[in-house]
């Protein structure tokens, strides 16, 4: 496996990415095109283009909204638990003081630098990438899609 950091971080789920949306690109790419060039059907070319879009926008919005909603919750309970076994303060008295985007990043701070990164996040509204740049020790998360 992969050591993971700032630079490969990010994750894709290849059924989705790398399937799914090119067959929507490839649909509607030759939906437009028989939109424009075939003018005995044109209005038909028109409502599959319309359709095809809306299938995928929906199928974006739904994965998104679904999985981020849980996994956003999970990784907020996650940096509570580990805080307070880090340093056996609550996590909640000032997790209203940063945004949640800054929340996720500082997950990627190993144990030793968590509670002083947080600190300079609190003192300096440090945001996302640049908490994430500031990070000496990356530990992983692996199972965030």
């Amino acid at each position: 496996m992969q050591h993971q950091s700032y630079k490969n971080h990010i994750r894709y789920y290849p059924p989705h990415h790398f399937v799914f949306y090119p067959v929507i690109a490839i649909l509607l790419g030759t939906a437009l095109y028989k939109y424009f060039t075939d003018d005995a059907n044109n209005a038909s070319w028109l409502i599959i283009a319309l359709l095809v879009t809306l299938t995928g926008w929906l199928s974006f919005m739904m994965r998104q909204h679904y999985a981020l909603t849980l996994q956003n919750r999970i990784v907020r309970l996650e940096m509570r638990l580990r805080y307070f076994q880090l340093t056996g303060k609550r996590l909640e008295d000032i997790e209203n003081k940063i945004s949640f985007a800054q929340l996720a990043a500082l997950r990627f701070a190993s144990d030793e630098e968590l509670e002083d990164l947080i600190q300079r996040t609190l003192a300096d509204k440090l945001p996302p990438t640049q908490i994430k740049e500031s990070i000496k020790n990356w530990a992983p998360d692996l199972m965030r899609v």
